[in-house]
This record gives structure tokens, sequence and C-alpha cells, in this order.
């Protein structure tokens, strides 16, 4: 019997989704390989198995719905608990001989391997065991049916389940409250390291962790002087009469959010905002509803960030020099189709098409000469009515008096 846990449920709802998932791709088997995990580990090894494996393991699942799990002895019971699998079988010696029976046993067609080339959720596979499994299979017809499984785990990640999305949206809800405590909190002068601390400090408090490496989870940006994009607090304070801009997410039961926040540090109490800086936010927020229209069921990547690009083109401003938006979910950046444009660094992840269940993170921002940076992030779910926000969208830059 197994002891049903968090971790359990979500692997076996991927476990049964990612069935469905080979059937629609026409994939006779998805065949996940790793080892010591710990040092070097599988993004997707978290919707197979939830924990480390140290031995060389292969995880298998096949199109009519067989789960198999080839792993080292000492390894096993922690699988075996698990009550996914519907055989686990442990080795001593080598790898080689159970997987290659196993193969010979279900004979698949096609054989999808933990690889890409444009997609890191999905490239686990190391180089090494690529060529220790091409010499185990050298003398077998698997040799040359095996497959990138890009488009499986892009589909299978991106396909969130309830829980899933339940989770994504707690994650949502935290970053949102740790955000409203620093808005309480933030005073011109402030430096942007107190500004971090006052997010860290909210999640230290909680037990959470942060949506990536915690050094610059937050991002801040203070004034014009800052580095924008992934730069940590480097000391610089706030000033009266310009912008802060922090990216901040926070990571809460094996779950991310991703989002970005604008205040102005008004020059002097009652002060309207200044022109250039509305029209900077207005500019962005009309990208970002003309991005967040057109993402849809069915749109292509490419197709949902042009829309915001040529938006924000259009009302006199620069493009960004990124992505529009990307999955959210396990990491900040959860693979699967990218909201980017037709650029070499995004591969062939922006020509995959939108669907019901995905969670992305829909971002843009532009410079405003002399005070900083204005940027908006939100969190959304693709419903069958569109994307419907997850996060309580910023419907206007703050004003810190």
């Amino acid at each position: 019997m197994s002891r049903e846990t968090g971790t359990n449920a979500i692997v076996r709802e991927k476990a049964e989704q990612a069935v469905g998932v080979l059937e629609e791709q026409d994939v006779d088997l998805w065949l996940t390989l790793v080892r010591e995990t710990s040092q070097v580990k599988d993004p997707i090894l978290d919707f197979l198995v939830g924990f480390d494996l140290t031995w060389t393991s292969a995880l298998l699942v096949d199109r009519s719905g067989r789960r198999v799990a080839i792993v080292g002895r000492f390894d096993g019971p922690n699988v075996q608990r698990l009550g996914v699998y519907d055989e686990v079988i442990l080795y001593d010696e080598s790898l080689k001989a159970p997987l290659l029976n196993t193969l010979a046993a279900l004979d698949p067609r096609s054989i999808a391997l933990n690889y890409s080339e444009s997609d890191p959720a999905a490239d686990g596979l190391t180089y090494g065991l690529f060529r220790l499994l091409s010499g185990w299979l050298s003398a077998t017809p698997y040799a040359s049916r095996l497959i990138s499984a890009g488009a499986v785990i892009n589909t299978l990640r991106g396909r969130k389940t309830s829980t899933e999305i339940a989770r994504i949206r707690a994650a949502v809800d935290a970053t949102q409250t740790a955000i409203a405590e620093l808005h309480q909190k933030l005073r011109p002068g402030m430096a942007d390291t107190e500004i971090a601390d006052i997010l860290h400090g909210f999640a230290q408090a909680r037990g959470y962790g942060t949506a990536w490496d915690w050094e610059y989870c937050p991002a801040v940006t203070v004034g014009p002087e800052s580095d924008f994009g992934h730069g940590m607090p480097v000391g610089l304070r706030t000033t009266r009469g310009q912008l802060v801009h922090v990216d901040f997410g926070i990571l809460r039961d094996g779950f991310a959010a991703d989002l970005q926040r604008t205040w102005y540090l008004s020059e002097k109490p009652g002060s309207a905002l200044p022109p250039d800086v509305a029209r900077a936010w207005e500019a962005v927020t009309g990208a970002l509803e003309a991005g967040r229209a057109a993402l849809e069921p069915g749109a292509a990547g490419w197709a949902v960030d042009a829309a915001a690009r040529s938006s924000l083109v259009g009302s006199g401003y620069p493009e960004f020099m990124h992505a529009f938006g990307h999955q959210v979910g396990r990491t900040a950046h959860d693979g699967g189709t990218v909201l980017g444009p037709k650029w070499e660094r995004y591969g062939d992840s922006i020509l995959g098409i939108v669907e019901v269940g995905n969670v992305y993170a829909i971002e843009l921002g532009v410079a405003v000469p002399g005070r900083g940076y204005v940027s908006r992030e939100e969190n959304v779910l693709v419903t069958d009515e569109g994307a419907q926000y997850l996060s309580d969208p910023q419907e206007g830059v703050w004003v810190i008096e």
C-alpha cells in the first residue's frame, strides 16, 4: 500500500495524462533515462517520481498505459511506495539487460527519449548517458527508433492538472501578499538590497522558497542606473522622481509564480504621475492586453508575441528584446510553447500551439529616460474563453508619496 502524499497525487495525475499524450502523438513508448539526479537532475523527474534517484534508472510509459521503472536495488522501495508503476524492476550490476529485455517485450515502433534541441525543460538526457544507451542498443532494432520526447514533455508540462493549477494559484497569492507587504514598507531612499530583504524575509518566515535563484529573486530596478533583467540587487538607492521595479516569485509546495510590479516615488506629496511615466504605462498595458487577447487555444506562440510586440512598437516604443510569455509551473520558466519571436535562440519552441490548461507569465516593459523602468508581468490561465488572470492585475503605477 502506498502512502499518498501531494507528490504521489501529482505523479499519478501526470502518469495518467502521459498515456493520452502518447496516443495523441502516435508515440509507442516514452523512455526517460537518468542517473545520480541529485547532481544532474532531469527537469521531468518531478513528474515521474518526485524525488532523486541514485543509480542509473529507466522510467518507461507505454502507449497502452503500462508503466515500468527499472532502478537500482536501493532506490526500489521508494519507487514501489509511489504505487504509480505497474512493474518496478530492480538490478544490481547493470541496467542494460533489464532494459533490453523490457524493450523486447514491449517492442515499440518509436521510443521518445528525454532530449530536445529547443526546450531545456525537455532536455535532461546527458551526452554521456546517450552514448551509453547507444552502445546498448547498437545490436538491436531499437537504435533506429529513437526520437525526441520534446513534444511529449512539452504537452505534459503544459497541460496543468487541477492540483497543479491550485498550487500555482497559491504561489501567486503568496507572491502578491509579499509584494503588498513591500508596498507598505517602500520609502524613498531605500536601497535595492533592503527591498530584496523585505521579500526574502516574507518567504523565510513562512518556509517558502523563491521561484529562481535566491540572489536575484527578486530582481530590483531602482532608477535609470540599475541593470534590468536578471541582475541582482547591488546597493543602489531609490530616489524621488524615479521608478522602482520588482520581478519576484514565490516557490510554494513545489510550484512557482512570476510577477513584476512598478512603483513611482513621488517628487512631492500629491503630485501627479509624470506624463512620460503615464504614457509608458499606457503603452505597456495596451501591449500586454493585446497579447493576452491573442493568447487563446489554438494560437501559435509566435503569433501571440507578435500581437503584443506590434502594439508596443505602434505606441512609439522599441520592441522588447525577450519573449512576451513563458509557461509557469514547477519552475518560473516551465518549458513548452514559448510566446516569443522567430529568433534562433527560441528554436522551435515558438511554433507550438497554445492549449487549455497552460499557465503563462506574460510580460513586457519600456525604459523611461532619467526615471527607470516601467514593466508589468502577470500570470494567466488559458481556458476555453481565453487567458484569464490568476494574479490580480496591476491597473496603474503605484505611487509612493
